[in-house]
C-alpha cells in the first residue's frame, strides 16, 4: 500500500503515470534518472515529466515567457467564448422576453440551441485538431465568435437572435476543450496545477463576473449593447491568436513520454538523449540488452533533434503545420466517445460535467426567481448577485492554485519516497463536498425568501465546491491518461453542453411548477453522490490504470490517441 492508502498493483512492474518525481527521496537507484533532464532552481531535484526532446521547436522547450503569453491569450479566449457567451443573456432574460413578447423559457432555449451546436461540433473539433493541429481550429472558432457577435448586434427579431447564438455556438467547443489539453502540450507534471486551476476558474467562476457587468449594461443601455461591446473583444482575440499562438501539438518520440509507458528503461533513454544532444556519438544502435525495445534512435541520415533549426516568427504564423496523426478521420471522430470506456475518464466526465450543469441551471433560474416578488430586482440587480459565486469560485481557485502542485504533487511524492501517483490530485475533492451543501441551501433559502445576500453566499459556496471538484478531477485524468487528454476534454465538453441544452428545456418550468427547493434539493443530492464517489478512484485508481493498460479497448479497436513514432 502506498502513501495515504493508494493500493499497489500486482500485475505490472511499472504502472503508467506512476513516475519518479523527487529524485532525492527516491529509493530507486539514481543512475537511471541522473542522466535525464531536471527542473531548475528550487525544482532542480525534480525529474521533468514528460521528458522534453532536444528539438528547439518542441513546445516543452519553449521559454517560460512564451508559454505564459500563449496561455494568457488562450485564457482570454476561453473567458470570452467558453465563459461569457453562454450566460451572456442570463441577467436580461425577462427584459428580452418582454421585448420579443415571448416567454422566459423561449429565450432560455435560444442559449440552449447555442450550446447544442457547441456539443455537436465537439467531436469534429477533436478529430480535425488531432489530425491537423489545434491552431487552425482555435482561429476558426474565434472567427465564428466574432461573426456571431456582429450578427447579434445587428438583428431585431427573435429568429435573428437565434441565428446569432447558433453561430456563436461554433466558437465555444475549442476553447472549452483544446485549451485544457494545451496545458499538457507545454507544461510538465509539476507545473500543471496552477494552469488547470486558471482554466477551470475561467470556465466555472469567471462567467459570474461577466454577469455583474452585463446586468447593468442590459439595464442602462439595452441588451443589444452586450453584442456591440463584445465585438471589440472578440476581434482582439482573433488577432492575438493569429500572431502569437503557434501550434502546440507536437509529434514527440513516444519514448520521452515516460509517464505513459509501462516498460521504461531510464538508462537507455538517458543514453539516447545524449546522442540526440550531440554529446555522445558512440553506438548508433543500442543492443537489445540496453533497451532497444523501448528506445528508438535516429538513423545515420536523419537530423539530430538538437540540430533542427528553430522556427522563425513568420514560420510560426502558418495556420496549417502538417498532419499529426495517421488515423483516418472516422477513427478520430469516435475517439472522444471511445475514451469513455475507461471508467476513470467516464467518472471525471460525469462529475465535472454534472456539477457544472447544476450551476448553469442556477443561472437559468436567477432572473425567474429574483425579478419577481418578493425580490423584485432589476436585470442589473440579478447581475450583481453573481458577485457571490464569483467570490466563491475565486476562493476555490486560490485554494487549488496554491495547494494543488505543492501538496498533491511535490509533498505527496516526497512522502511516497519520491514517487508521484496521479491519484494524489484527488485530495482536492475533499472541499468539493460544499457543492452539494450549497445547492441544498440555495434551494431552501430561495423557497423561503431569505435575504438575497444570504442566497448569494450559498451560491458562492456551491461554486467553491464545483471549482475544487473540476480542478481536482481534471488534473487527475490529465496526469493519469495524458495520451487521451484531447479526447477526454472534448467528451467532457460534449456531455456538459448536452446537459446545458437539456436543462434549458425544463428547468424554468420545473422551478415555476414545484418551486426552487425541490429542484435544488434534487441537484444537491446528486452532487453529493458524485463527490462522495471520489475515494473509489483515489484508493483503487492505480490498480485501474494497470488494468486499463493491460485491457485497453482503444488499442483493441485500433484507435490511437497519440502519435506513434
Amino acid at each position: 500500500m502506498g502513501f495515504l492508502g493508494v493500493l499497489e498493483d500486482k500485475h505490472l512492474q511499472h504502472v503508467p503515470a506512476t513516475v519518479i518525481l523527487k529524485e532525492q527521496e527516491s529509493q530507486n537507484t539514481l543512475e537511471g534518472t541522473a542522466g535525464l533532464k531536471h527542473g531548475t532552481g528550487k525544482d532542480a531535484d525534480i525529474v521533468l515529466i514528460p521528458q522534453p526532446s532536444e528539438d528547439p521547436n518542441d513546445p516543452l522547450n519553449w521559454s517560460t515567457t512564451k508559454k505564459w503569453i500563449i496561455m494568457a491569450i488562450v485564457a482570454y479566449g476561453a473567458t470570452l467564448y467558453a465563459s461569457v457567451l453562454a450566460p451572456l443573456l442570463s441577467p436580461a432574460l425577462v427584459v428580452i422576453a418582454l421585448d420579443f413578447n415571448v416567454g422566459v423559457a423561449d429565450i432560455t432555449v435560444i442559449s440552449g440551441y447555442m450550446l447544442l451546436v457547441t456539443a455537436a461540433s465537439g467531436p469534429l473539433i477533436c478529430a480535425f485538431s488531432r489530425k491537423y493541429g489545434k491552431r487552425p481550429f482555435l482561429i476558426l472558432s474565434s472567427i465564428f465568435g466574432l461573426v456571431g457577435t456582429i450578427v447579434g448586434s445587428a438583428v431585431n427579431s427573435y429568429d435573428g437572435l437565434l441565428a446569432a447564438r447558433i453561430i456563436q455556438g461554433g466558437s465555444i467547443s475549442a476553447f472549452e476543450s483544446l485549451v485544457v489539453s494545451m496545458i499538457g502540450d507545454m507544461f510538465f507534471v509539476h507545473q500543471r496545477g496552477v494552469f488547470m486551476t486558471l482554466i477551470q476558474f475561467i470556465l466555472g467562476a469567471a462567467s459570474n463576473f461577466s454577469a455583474i457587468i452585463v446586468g447593468p449594461i442590459a439595464t442602462n443601455l439595452g441588451w443589444r449593447y452586450l453584442f456591440h461591446i463584445l465585438i471589440a473583444f472578440t476581434a482582439l482575440e482573433t488577432v492575438l491568436l493569429i500572431l502569437f499562438v503557434p501550434e502546440t501539438q507536437y509529434n514527440r518520440d513516444h519514448r520521452y513520454d515516460i509517464d505513459e509507458l509501462a516498460d521504461v528503461n531510464l538508462e537507455a533513454l538517458a543514453a539516447a538523449e545524449k546522442r540526440h544532444a550531440g554529446t555522445d556519438s558512440s553506438a548508433e544502435s543500442p543492443s537489445k540488452g540496453s533497451g532497444s525495445d523501448v528506445v528508438k534512435v535516429e538513423t545515420r541520415t536523419s537530423t539530430p533533434p538538437a540540430l533542427r533549426p528553430k522556427k522563425t516568427f513568420v514560420q510560426e504564423l502558418a495556420v496549417f503545420t502538417g498532419t499529426y496523426s495517421e488515423d483516418n478521420l472516422f477513427q478520430l471522430f469516435i475517439a472522444p466517445f471511445a475514451v469513455c470506456t475507461n471508467m476513470a475518464v467516464l467518472w471525471m466526465v460525469i462529475v465535472t460535467g454534472g456539477l457544472t450543469a447544476f450551476f448553469v441551471a442556477q443561472s437559468y433560474d436567477m432572473a425567474q426567481i429574483f425579478m419577481y416578488p418578493p425580490y423584485n430586482l432589476s436585470a442589473a440587480g440579478v447581475g450583481y448577485l453573481s458577485l457571490g459565486p464569483f467570490i466563491g469560485g475565486l476562493l476555490g481557485s486560490f485554494l487549488m492554485g496554491s495547494t494543488l502542485d505543492p501538496v498533491t504533487v511535490k509533498w505527496c511524492a516526497k512522502r511516497n519516497n519520491g514517487v508521484y501517483e496521479p491519484e494524489y490530485r484527488l485530495l482536492g475533492m475533499v472541499p468539493s463536498i460544499l457543492a452539494g451543501v450549497g445547492l441544498f441551501a440555495f434551494g431552501y433559502m430561495t423557497q423561503n425568501h431569505f435575504s438575497y445576500y444570504a442566497t448569494a453566499v450559498v451560491h458562492g459556496m456551491d461554486l467553491f465546491g464545483i471549482v475544487c471538484a473540476a480542478v481536482s478531477a481534471s488534473s487527475y485524468v490529465i496526469d493519469a491518461y495524458r495520451d487521451m487528454s484531447s479526447e477526454i476534454f472534448i467528451a467532457n465538453m460534449v456531455f456538459k453542453n448536452f446537459l446545458f441544452y437539456g436543462f434549458s428545456y425544463f428547468v424554468n418550468d420545473w422551478t415555476f411548477r414545484d418551486g426552487p427547493a425541490i429542484v435544488f434539493f434534487a441537484f444537491g443530492a446528486v452532487a453529493l453522490a458524485m463527490t462522495l464517489s471520489a475515494p473509489l478512484f483515489f484508493f483503487w485508481g492505480k490498480r485501474y490504470r494497470s488494468f486499463w493498460h493491460r485491457h485497453n479497448l482503444l488499442e483493441k479497436w485500433g484507435i490511437r490517441t497519440h502519435a506513434e513514432m
